[in-house]
Formats: C-alpha cells, sequence, structure tokens
C-alpha cells in the first residue's frame, strides 16, 4: 500500500525537536539564535514566504529580526544591509528573499552574506563544501528532500536515485548531496533534464525519484518504477478542471497516476514544502551553534 508523506508532520516533529534545542541553548548563553529575512520589493508569493519564516521563529523561540524594503532600493543600500548583518552578533543566519528585483545582482548579494550566517547555503562557500563532503550549512529545499528520503527509503545505499531538474536551487544540491560516502546518501545518483529527447528513460530506473523540473504533470505513472518512492518537488497553478473560474495547486508530478505504483510520495501541497522552513530553522539554530562552539 503506497505511503503518502506528510511533510506538514515530520516538519512540526523537527520544529518540536528544535523549541528544545533551543531552550537548552538559552540557559546555556543566556540568548537564542537570530534569523535575519531581508525582502526587497512587494511580490505576494514572497511576502507570503518571510512572514511563514517570522512565524517559524516564533514557534521555535528563535528571535527574527524581519527587514522589508521597498522595490527601489538600490543594490549598494542592499548590500550595506547585509554587511551590518554580517556584523550583528544578534544575528546568526541571514536570508535574502529571492527573487530580488531585475536591478540588483542576486550573486553579489549571496557573495555577500557571510558563509558561516548563510542558512540558505547558496554562499559559494557553502557550494564547494557540499559537493567536497564537508560540513557546512546545506540548501533548505535539498536538505528537507533528504530527510524525507531517509525516513521513508529504507536502506538507501547503492539505490539509483534519478533527480528530473538542474537548477542551483534544487536539482543540482540533491545530486551533490545523495551521492556522498555517508550513512544518509551514498546512492547512485543521475540527473536528467530537457535536453533528454525521452525523460521517461531515467525515470523508469529510479529506485528514489526526485522531481524538480517547474512544469505541472511532467511524469506520469508510466514513467514510474514499481516500488520507487517518489518525491515531487514543483508547485504549480493551473486551471481547476472542475471548476474554470478557479485555479489549483499541483506538483511536477501526476499523483493521481503515479502514486498507485510508488512505494512512497509526496503530495502537493504538504509534502517537500513545509519541509523548507523546518530546515531553514534547523540552520539557524546550527549556526548558532558553529558561531559559539
Amino acid at each position: 500500500m503506497t505511503q503518502i508523506i506528510d511533510g506538514k508532520k515530520i516538519s512540526q516533529e523537527i520544529r518540536d525537536s528544535l523549541k528544545a534545542r533551543v531552550a537548552e541553548l538559552k540557559k546555556k548563553y543566556n540568548r537564542v539564535p537570530g534569523l535575519a529575512v531581508v525582502l526587497v520589493g512587494d511580490d505576494p508569493a514572497s511576502a507570503v514566504y518571510v512572514r511563514m519564516k517570522g512565524k517559524g521563529c516564533d514557534e521555535v523561540g528563535l528571535k527574527s529580526f524581519q527587514h522589508i524594503l521597498p522595490e527601489s532600493t538600490n543594490e549598494k543600500e542592499l548590500l550595506d544591509l547585509v554587511e551590518g548583518l554580517n556584523n550583528n552578533p544578534e544575528v546568526n543566519g541571514i536570508l535574502v528573499q529571492l527573487p530580488l528585483p531585475k536591478h540588483i545582482n542576486e550573486l553579489a548579494v549571496i557573495n555577500a552574506i557571510n558563509p558561516d550566517k548563510d542558512v540558505d547555503g547558496f554562499h559559494p562557500v557553502n557550494t564547494g563544501k557540499m559537493v567536497n563532503g564537508d560540513e557546512c550549512l546545506l540548501p533548505c529545499t535539498p536538505a528537507g528532500i533528504q530527510e524525507l528520503i531517509c525516513r521513508y527509503a529504507g536502506d538507501i545505499k547503492g539505490k539509483h536515485l534519478v533527480v528530473v531538474g538542474r537548477s542551483n536551487i534544487v536539482g543540482k544540491p540533491v545530486a551533490n548531496m545523495m551521492y556522498q560516502k555517508n550513512d544518509r546518501a551514498n546512492c547512485v545518483v543521475t540527473i536528467c533534464h530537457t535536453a533528454a529527447p525521452d525523460i521517461s528513460v531515467y525515470t523508469k530506473q529510479a529506485d528514489i525519484l526526485v522531481v524538480a523540473a517547474g512544469k505541472p504533470h511532467v511524469v506520469t505513472g508510466s514513467m514510474v518504477k514499481e516500488g520507487a518512492v517518489v518525491i515531487d518537488v514543483g508547485v504549480n497553478r493551473i486551471p481547476d478542471p472542475a471548476d474554470n473560474t478557479k485555479t489549483k495547486i499541483v506538483g511536477d508530478v501526476e499523483f493521481d497516476s503515479a502514486a498507485p505504483k510508488a512505494k512512497a510520495i509526496t503530495p502537493v501541497p504538504g509534502g517537500v514544502g513545509p519541509m523548507t522552513i523546518a530546515m531553514l530553522l534547523s540552520n539557524t539554530v546550527k549556526a548558532f551553534e558553529q558561531q559559539n562552539s
């Protein structure tokens, strides 16, 4: 029988564990980890994410610093703010919400964040450490994916993990994390993407299938191996077939046809999504511990 992977439940378990860790840190250091989140502009989706991150901080006992800047903010002003946060001892983690307005160089901003406070895991120093298999702050969504795989896929050593997608945010880091030689990885990894004439050649081989293509229902049940663990990272808004005046959110995997073939599968929403913020909070606590060790 197919297991539906409950990202909300696992996320809550992680938050509960973090709440206990933060309480212990407060006793030891007489202060708590601090997370600074910077939002430039008024993108509605980004604003929702920032509010959710603030609520997450409150829930586990972190100190939250929110900087909401107008769309007109220039690159120097943003870089000056980041530098101030780098030098603020109360701030242990810094996250600049992406995407940024087009007149700001995202890479310059990411590179300006102190790698020790880079709780998004995007700084080249942390990326390099991740590729080398060194201890670092891992990118949040891939870290959440890894957690789900470790909980639901059983012994993953030598399993064939196929990633559909090659973005810097999900596809590449998931692949790099899952072929490392450690107990939470050690998979045989294949990356496929839009350059492949037929991605089903690869998806049908996957013991563990991670789909982060950014296209609704790009993977159907006929493309899934019997008994695979399927992690659907996609979040796509499409017209609701039942009511053409409304829309609904679907994943990159056609859930109804894929679920009967899978050993375990993430729903959309409620699968990978909740894990991202949980891992962000976890990274902030980890950064605090490393900075105070």
